[in-house]
């Protein structure tokens, strides 16, 4: 079987992100790092009078796993990897207490 390639699939949903957030007061960046596998969504503006600046999703490929360090979306990354033929024990909750990964249904490192 091959293998899936996880950079084009973190990148593609990563995108996917990107483009359902126009907001017309502020900006979504995407920072993808392909040579240290570390891939992020930021939310950056102004807002009325507010200053936004701050990361909506960030995921590292790591050891052949996907960790995924911050999620702030209402679907979870980790539901649409796995709709995108993920393996549960290749997806990482970083964002989680190692001691509570184990209790998932996905990889507890």
């Amino acid at each position: 079987m091959e293998r899936l390639n996880y950079q084009e699939i973190v990148q593609k949903i990563l995108e996917s992100h990107a483009k359902n957030r126009s907001n017309s007061q502020t900006e979504v960046k995407l920072l993808f790092d392909t040579e240290r596998d570390r891939y992020q969504v930021m939310n950056i503006g102004w807002q009325d009078l507010t200053r936004i600046f701050g990361c909506i999703i960030y995921v590292e490929i790591k050891n052949g796993k996907i960790w995924i360090e911050r999620d702030g979306t209402e679907i979870g990354v980790a539901n649409e990897l796995v709709e995108a033929g993920v393996p549960k024990q290749d997806i990482v909750l970083a964002f989680k207490a190692p001691y509570k990964r184990k209790f998932t249904e996905f990889a507890a490192s």
